[in-house]
């Protein structure tokens, strides 16, 4: 198995359940779907629509009663939370996607460095 990390994956949510995706053959690489849960009404309240983020270096999926935590390279479930006195409705995640903002920090601390060292070799 080659080595993966998150921006190798594409992350799609369909009816009850989240799939991930080589971004660069579309091979399937896993697929999540929530446990039911407990009780005999609950395993009728099975999650239909389901909305994700990536947030660093996890995969947030909510539905109108529940949000779960993935680990997104295997899709295994980290934390999940009941979400209590929501009327349903359809879930919004906002994250923060470290991913972007690291990358973006890291090319201005390169150009910084790039740029210092420039300065003291011509000053030298």
């Amino acid at each position: 198995m080659k080595s993966r990390n998150p921006a190798d994956l594409v992350f799609v949510a369909f009816k009850g359940g989240v799939s991930a995706f080589d971004r660069y053959d579309g091979g399937d690489v896993w697929t999540w779907k929530p446990q039911a849960l407990k009780g005999f009404l609950n395993q009728f309240n099975t999650p239909s629509f389901l909305t994700i983020a990536q947030d660093g270096d996890r995969l947030i999926v909510a539905s109108s009663k529940r949000v779960w935590c993935l680990d997104p390279l295997t899709g295994a479930e980290v934390w999940s939370a009941e979400v209590k006195d929501i009327g349903g409705g359809y879930p919004i995640i906002a994250g923060n996607d470290g991913g972007q903002a690291a990358a973006a920090a890291a090319v201005a601390a390169a150009a910084a460095a790039a740029a210092a060292a420039a300065a003291a070799a011509s000053a030298g």
